[in-house]
């Protein structure tokens, strides 16, 4: 893992893949109809298929062609309902049909510091509680073990300055020893103080080195702020990984005008531009995609082939909002 320059790559995100409601606005309507685990697992496994033959039609060369379309990145967490459960199948699955499967299948992250506790309830009052301590990790690191086949890298789920993680030293040490164990360690990170606990945790370092070697952090048109910070940590070789980058769905339901602009003149939609647009900056390693089934899939992947001029990039420039009023604005979106 380093830090990135050029066109970044696609991940798939599995956040509203695991779980009957998430605060995604415009997916309803392509989850399934019937709310079950089994049919939440079926869609999964559709959706994680398509991604892996996107990839084999993109036909990434060994250079590591990074305008290819496919995806060779899963990134799930404890939180997200069965998600690191369906993932776990489903690549034990492909397994199975193909003996080489090992050898080309996806990298793996996913994230502790979450517990799921909405009990495949769309409408429960709380759907997820947050502990970032040593009794949670190793629980939960014990659990994402068993549950996934291979996990290339496990981040701290939304790190904040307020975290007594910064302060744990059993806690870590533990991370560590999974660093020293071959397993990277990162973090993720939500709010509008990103950017200083990014700048905090380049500084973290643990038996000799650096902690973390991978960030993911929202980063889209209408909230830019984190831009400078996954800079500085793209310089120190942490691999940056996107997040949210239709802003939880609100840059398809409710484009700004600039990018509508910019969609009429490309022909493409607001997805695949605010997309190419989060792919373009020269900081970030992989972009996630939140795909709610094939259909959301395939139209977020056309972002590969959207070409956007100077000109543009100026235009949608002008589609940020406040830092503190997106993110109160994101804390009132409804689970459904």
């Amino acid at each position: 893992m380093s830090g990135g320059s050029g066109r970044a790559r696609w991940a798939l995100g599995t956040a509203v893949l695991g779980r009957p409601a998430y605060i995604s606005t415009g997916s309803a309507t392509q989850l399934p109809a019937d709310r079950s685990i089994e049919s939440f697992r079926v869609n999964t496994f559709r959706v994680l298929d398509a991604a892996v033959e996107a990839t084999a039609r993109g036909a990434v060369d060994t250079a590591g062609d990074r305008d290819a379309p496919g995806i060779d990145w899963i990134d799930t967490a404890r939180s997200y309902g069965r998600a690191e459960e369906f993932v776990g199948q489903w690549w034990r699955r492909r397994a199975a049909q193909d003996a080489d499967w090992p050898e080309k299948a996806p990298t793996v992250s996913s994230k502790w510091g979450y517990r799921y506790v909405g009990a495949w309830d769309p409408r429960a009052q709380v759907h997820e509680v947050k502990e970032h301590s040593l009794a949670a990790f190793q629980e939960q690191w014990e659990l994402t073990r068993a549950t996934l086949p291979r996990v290339q890298l496990y981040q701290v789920h939304s790190l904040t300055l307020e975290s007594p993680l910064f302060t744990d030293g059993p806690l870590l040490d533990a991370l560590a020893r999974l660093r020293d164990s071959g397993v990277a360690v990162g973090f993720s990170t939500s709010g509008p103080r990103q950017a200083d606990v990014i700048h905090r945790a380049l500084e973290v370092t643990r038996a000799g080195g650096r902690l973390f070697s991978a960030v993911q952090a929202t980063w889209n048109l209408l909230e830019t702020s984190a831009g400078p910070a996954l800079q500085a940590a793209s310089r120190r070789e942490l691999t940056v990984i996107v997040k949210e980058a239709l802003a939880n769905g609100r840059l398809v339901t409710e484009p700004p005008a600039p990018l509508r602009e910019v969609c009429a003149r490309t022909g493409a939609g607001p997805d695949a531009v605010a997309l190419a647009a989060a792919a373009a900056q020269p900081w970030a390693d992989r972009v996630l995609l939140g795909p709610a089934g094939v259909g959301q899939l395939t139209a977020n992947l056309r972002a590969g082939q959207v070409a956007l001029e100077p000109a543009d990039a100026a235009v949608l420039a002008t589609c940020g909002e406040n830092p503190e009023d997106y993110w109160a604005h994101r804390s009132r979106l409804p689970w459904r």
